[in-house]
């Protein structure tokens, strides 16, 4: 009768050999599903959020609107001037290109905007900064229309004075 071989110690048998290769493929294959998922899926944000959130690590891009705007405007008991300096900031170069392209269709959309207030909203922090939130929408707006994208991330005054 012949003798059934004598496992070596130190050796692993053929069944935990093929335990650990059956248990790395699972690994592999879950891996393999859990990457495909992620590619397929875009990522685990919204789309459109890897790309803005690629733009703002982009360096901050700045355009002065010059000249200042000056707008007249009615209070109730005189005619007011306004001057507001703006600059708009982007972490879009090519944003801002288009900004230079639209400049007649952005002054024109401000000074619309800026002719539109009375003195009594621009008195105090809130209002100006309710006009400054209006005159970011409007460039958004106009850069939309010209590129299919807001563009503009910040709408800076540079100076701001009303008489």
């Amino acid at each position: 009768m012949a003798a059934a071989p004598k496992e070596t110690e130190g050796a692993p048998s053929k069944k935990k050999k093929g335990g650990l290769l059956v248990i790395g493929a699972l690994v592999v294959l879950a891996a393999g599903g859990a990457g495909g998922w992620l590619m397929l899926k875009g990522g685990h944000g919204k789309p459109g959020e890897e790309a803005a959130e690629a733009a703002r690590s982009k360096p901050a891009v700045y355009l002065q609107l010059d000249p200042a705007f000056v707008v007249n405007f009615q209070d109730e008991a005189a005619l007011r001037f306004l001057q507001v300096g703006v600059n708009v900031m982007s972490h879009d170069p090519e944003a801002i290109a288009a900004a230079k392209q639209a400049d007649p269709e952005i002054r024109n959309a401000l000074l619309m905007l800026f002719s539109a207030q009375d003195m009594k909203s621009l008195s105090d922090v809130k209002g100006k900064q309710k006009l400054q939130a209006a005159a970011l929408a409007e460039i958004q707006r106009v850069l939309k229309e010209k590129i299919g994208r807001p563009g503009v991330d910040a709408v800076y005054f540079t100076s701001f004075i009303m008489q």
